[in-house]
């Protein structure tokens, strides 16, 4: 066996239960479809960019799966299996190990198998590149260009942990001002570890939703895509966005802006559109999920971008929408 082959057999061939995945013998695989359309979307965590050096690796693992898995839930897709494709820089078995187990625990936690994919080495960074896989029955996937003036706005969970939790990590105002409150730098630090992605509402986003997506680059920002792809535009009630007790505490102190929450990225929950008269149904099935699911604001006629309101009413005029690449 090479090196690549060892590794593969060793790490990741566990993993390949489903049939088509061939025990990861091939150089393909088969992904079976009877009257369905079949759902594909891709994501890389790349060291430095998603992921801290010091971040351990069942972590990475995860948020390298559930990014993915956010994208099916919010084109209201069952998974169906994904590729995989690893960039290291070394082949240390107290880095792999980790990370295949709790890349294996989520793959059949969320059934989700492994189906193949490439592993490379680098001199640079590390990477992790996931395409995955999800089922839907025929033209049923929620896209982004379905929302409808009057349609509510509604997001899942709560928005800015994430941002939050990075900043803890890296020494920003968040940690200091959460210097004694470990339990809360805790839970944000593990919103950013560790995506919750909401499949479990994929049903229902698919039964109600107008139009789509899931919120990776911050709220004000994705909703913007959002509204741009639709060809309409939206007011928001910045009061009304969800937010954890952590980062309620922290906007009340005034030691962060809710400009960071709105753009921070990294929330990994669903924001979709929704007709009034369904709106309920979804907010109760999140409700029957053990999930909050509330409405922020309305989609409104026009091009002009969305425009989030303070409790007074006034627009709030954000300088950053959403985390960029470039």
């Amino acid at each position: 066996m090479s090196g690549e082959d060892s590794l593969i057999a060793r790490y990741f061939k566990p993993l390949a239960t489903d049939p088509g995945a061939f025990g990861l013998v091939d150089d393909a695989a088969i992904l079976r479809s009877a009257g369905e359309d079949i759902v594909v979307t891709t994501d890389a965590v790349v060291e430095g960019v998603h992921y801290l050096v010091t971040d351990p690796p069942d972590a990475i693992a995860r948020k390298a799966l559930r990014v993915n898995l956010s994208d099916l839930a919010a084109k209201g897709a069952v998974p169906a299996g994904f590729v995989l494709t690893l960039a290291l820089r070394s082949k240390e078995d107290a880095w792999l190990r980790p990370f295949a187990d709790a890349l294996g625990e989520d793959a059949k936690s969320f059934a989700c198998p492994l189906l193949g994919g490439d592993t490379v080495s680098t001199p640079g960074p590390q990477m992790v590149s996931i395409t995955a896989f999800g089922r839907v029955p025929q033209g049923r996937m929620v896209g982004r260009t379905g929302a409808q003036p009057g349609d509510r706005i509604l997001v899942t969970g709560t928005i800015g942990d994430a941002a939050l939790g990075l900043d803890v990590l890296t020494g920003g105002a968040a940690a200091g001002a959460l210097t004694s409150d470990p339990a809360a730098r805790d839970f944000l630090v593990s919103r950013y570890h560790v995506p919750q992605p909401r499949n479990v509402l994929a049903q229902a986003v698919r039964d109600h939703a107008t139009a789509a997506m899931d919120v990776s680059d911050g709220l004000a920002g994705d909703l913007t895509k959002l509204c741009a792809a639709s060809g309409v535009s939206a007011t928001v009630e910045v009061a009304n966005v969800p937010l954890s007790a952590a980062a309620a505490s922290l906007i009340a102190r005034n030691a962060v802006c809710v400009e960071t929450l709105l753009a921070g990225g990294d929330d990994y929950e669903v924001l979709c559109t929704v007709p009034p008269a369904q709106s309920d149904a979804l907010i109760a099935a999140g409700r029957t999920a053990g999930l909050a699911v509330t409405a922020i604001g309305t989609i409104i006629e026009g091009g002009a971008p969305p425009r989030f309101l303070d409790g007074q009413g006034q627009e709030l005029i954000l300088k950053r929408l959403s985390y960029s690449h470039f």
